[in-house]
């Protein structure tokens, strides 16, 4: 089993693609020391995310490093099976390969103006992708157990396919509702691990704004995203001339230290097995370390063990 499992939070953040690798290792180690259960990364146009699971993991002892996703769109499935492989015998039971894509639709879009490409169907894809990845020669060390596989699931048949051909499901911009609908969907046994952002700002106005950025910025750029809080009620009234105060407050918790943990507590009651938390500040691109050092406490106090003694 490894550690994520075991483990109730744990941090997400793009951070790290902004920072020299050095200062990720040491950001790495503290939050190691201060006893989250896992890291998670997303991948973009910084390192990849091979490389940036390799600089976590060789950072660190005990904790989780978690892809929060691999874009499949962009590796050809042989090259990120050697990569799980590798990985996951280097590092025994902490490595934990999160599948998805942000453009597996029949349409070629641009981000920041670099052409993603089309997969067509997504849960068609994903299957697809999960045979030729399944079907790659071993010419390596096998890790035994295998890493553990999450998929990027916001819809019904994704959510299936998670816990049909995964170990579990890697939601991401979602509310409590979702968790309760992703459980459903997945059953008692898959693994359920959650995004959540959060502000952390005594200061509302201030915490409202950098909240309704973040969440503008998904509705507006990823039509998947739109679609899955369309899935959970939300309208043209909160999406085409907001987002609406009722979207923000459902996708985002902001406030003080007990606000995020009551909204992490509220994920874990709904059947997360695991809540990642993303800090967001002013400026997205700066280590959120002050505000991870001071959730610590309260989010970890009634965690169950983050990780096996060394």
């Amino acid at each position: 089993m490894t550690d994520v499992t075991r483990s109730e939070v744990g941090i997400w953040t793009f951070a790290f693609d902004g920072e020299p690798a050095g200062r990720v290792r040491e950001a790495a180690a503290e939050i190691e020391e201060l006893g989250y259960g896992a890291i998670w990364y997303g991948e973009a146009f910084g390192r990849d995310t091979v490389s940036q699971g390799w600089l976590l993991l060789s950072a660190t002892r005990r904790l989780t490093v978690a892809s929060g996703i691999a874009n499949v769109a962009l590796r050809d499935p042989m090259a990120l099976a050697g990569a799980e492989r590798a990985l996951g015998e280097a590092f025994p039971g902490r490595y934990v390969l999160g599948l998805g894509g942000h453009r597996v639709d029949d349409t070629v879009r641009e981000f920041a103006g670099y052409p993603m490409p089309a997969l067509g169907n997504a849960a068609a894809a994903m299957r697809a992708y999960l045979d030729a990845m399944d079907a790659v020669p071993a010419h390596s060390p096998v890790p035994d157990p295998a890493p553990l596989r999450v998929l990027a699931a916001l819809g019904p048949k994704m959510l299936a396919l998670a816990a049909e051909r995964a170990q579990g499901a890697h939601p991401y911009f979602v509310s409590v509702d979702h968790t309760a609908r992703a459980r459903e969907i997945m059953g008692p046994d898959a693994f359920l691990a959650v995004e959540q952002g959060v502000v952390l700002d005594a200061d509302a106005t201030r915490a409202r704004e950098i909240a309704t950025a973040h969440v503008a910025g998904y509705v507006s750029m990823a039509p998947h995203q739109e679609a899955n809080v369309r899935r959970l009620g939300f309208g043209d009234e909160d999406i085409l001339a907001g987002p609406s105060r009722r979207l923000v407050d459902a996708i985002v918790a902001h406030g003080d230290v007990e606000s995020i943990q009551k909204r992490v507590q509220e994920h874990l009651d709904a059947g997360a097995d695991h809540v990642c938390v993303q800090a967001l500040t002013a400026d997205p691109a700066a280590l959120p370390l002050p505000e991870w050092r001071e959730l610590a406490p309260a989010l970890l106090s009634g965690s169950r063990a983050t990780s096996p003694a060394p």
